[in-house]
Formats: C-alpha cells, structure tokens, sequence
C-alpha cells in the first residue's frame, strides 16, 4: 500500500484563508501563501487550494492568489474552483499547478473530465464530489453543486464511476453535511465511493480528531486525508497527525 498523504485545504474567499461548518458561516484562517509555507515546513504532502466563490460570482480562479501560493511552497499544488475549460487548466498548469480539480463545471458538461484527461493527463485531473444524504437515490448520497448551493438529483457514486470512466485520476470526495463539524468524516459515503472506482480518493469534510483521520483510511479506504480546521487554528499540527497514523500502522512520509 503507497503512503497515506496528508492534505492541508486552503479555501480562498476574497484572497483570505476561511473556514466555516457545511459551507457557510465563514472564520478568517489566515493568508494563502503564509499558511501555505507553514504546511509544507510542516510535512504536508500536498496541498489544495479552493476559490470558493469563484463559480458563484460567475467568474475565473483568481491566478494571483494562485501564483502567490507556487512561489511560497514547492510541494504538489491542487488547484480548483472557476475552472470551465481546459483553456483555464492550460493558464493554471503553465503557472505551475500539478492538479486541477473540476466539480461544478463537471457535472454540467461531463465531456470535460474526457477532455482534460486527454489533453494533460488523467493523473493531472481530480474531480471534487461534494455529497449529502439523499435517501430517496440509490446509494444515499447525492452531488451537490455551486458551493453547496444547488442540489442536482445525481448519485454521487454513479457519478464517481462515469468520473472515472471519463478519465478522471482522482476523486475528491467532499461530505457537506459533515464539513467543518470536526464530527468526523462521512465514512459511509466516503467508502460507498471508495467501493464504487479503482482511483485514489481524497477524503474530505469533519476531520476533528486524530482518530477520525485514522478511520479514513481504514474504514473509509481514503488515500489521502484532507483536513483545514483541525490545521488552521491549530488543534493538531501535521506531524502530530503523520506520527499518530504511523503508531497505528499507518504508512505515511515522515
């Protein structure tokens, strides 16, 4: 098994750090590029970065908050929201992103998963799945859009599998009803999609304690652990996190 990676999640609104519980209610958590630096001295493996209000203000990810963020750090950068064509993906690569990751622009035109895939490579291109309980759908769960905003009627897990089909490399897997709620991932809708595809899965949305990042590995068969509030103001620090999962048989990159 390839070592568990350990996430930090920068969600950018108005070139500041926020963080609020099931996407609203937000908390400012600091600049971009200073907690950016911090995570990697710290040990993050990689890092997202999120303009959260990009698709609701109907425009383009903000690269100068991008490029601020690269020029701090040299660990993998996944860079997402805004992002409707591969024409964006093509300006954030030659800034030097390693990943983009589509969601709203995604499930309005699937073709566009194919489309980048093809052109920069499926392990380039992550689809975020932001998902809340739905049980009228037949796995439960439900792909929400526009920032939480707009429900869809589409099954998160069908949809991770047409994802995957389309050649998506990786699916970040986002529980709404959990995010920011330091409750604890969302284990069975993460392992509901983890079941579903062969592609890495990116667990995210609840994180509060060490044993929640624990049970995503093991019960929700995440290969990478996303995690801001329990970063941002500071309960945990990514060494703490990395040694806790190590002592429990976890292999992580020290």
């Amino acid at each position: 098994m390839a070592a568990v990676k350990i996430m930090p999640c920068l969600d950018v609104k108005g070139g500041r750090v926020v963080k609020g519980v099931r996407f609203v209610g937000m908390r400012d958590a600091g600049d971009p590029a200073e907690n950016a630096r911090f995570y990697e001295a710290e040990g993050a493996d990689e890092i997202a970065m999120l303009d959260i209000a990009a698709t609701v203000e109907g425009r383009k990810t903000r690269l100068e908050w991008v490029g601020k963020v690269l020029e701090a750090i040299a660990i993998p950068l996944t860079v997402g929201g805004g992002i409707s064509g591969v024409g964006d993906m093509a300006e954030l690569f030659r800034l030097g992103v390693s990943k983009v990751s589509v969601n709203t622009s995604a499930v309005r035109r699937p073709d566009l998963v194919a489309e980048s895939s093809r052109k920069f490579g499926k392990g380039n291109v992550v689809v975020a799945i932001d998902g809340s309980r739905n049980p009228s759908l037949p796995s439960g769960f439900e792909v929400v859009v526009e920032g939480g905003t707009k429900r869809t009627g589409i099954d998160a897990v069908e949809w991770a599998k047409r994802c995957e089909a389309l050649g998506a490399g990786e699916i970040l897997a986002t529980s709404i009803d959990f995010d920011g709620t330091l409750s604890g991932y969302d284990i069975p809708f993460l392992r509901a999609i983890a079941d579903a595809v062969s592609l890495p899965v990116i667990a995210s949305g609840g994180a509060g304690t060490l044993e929640h990042l624990y049970e995503g590995v093991v019960e929700g068969k995440a290969s990478t652990l996303l995690a801001a509030s329990i970063f941002h103001f500071r309960k945990y620090s990514i060494r703490e996190a990395k040694l806790f999962l190590k002592s429990r048989g976890i292999e992580v990159r020290i």
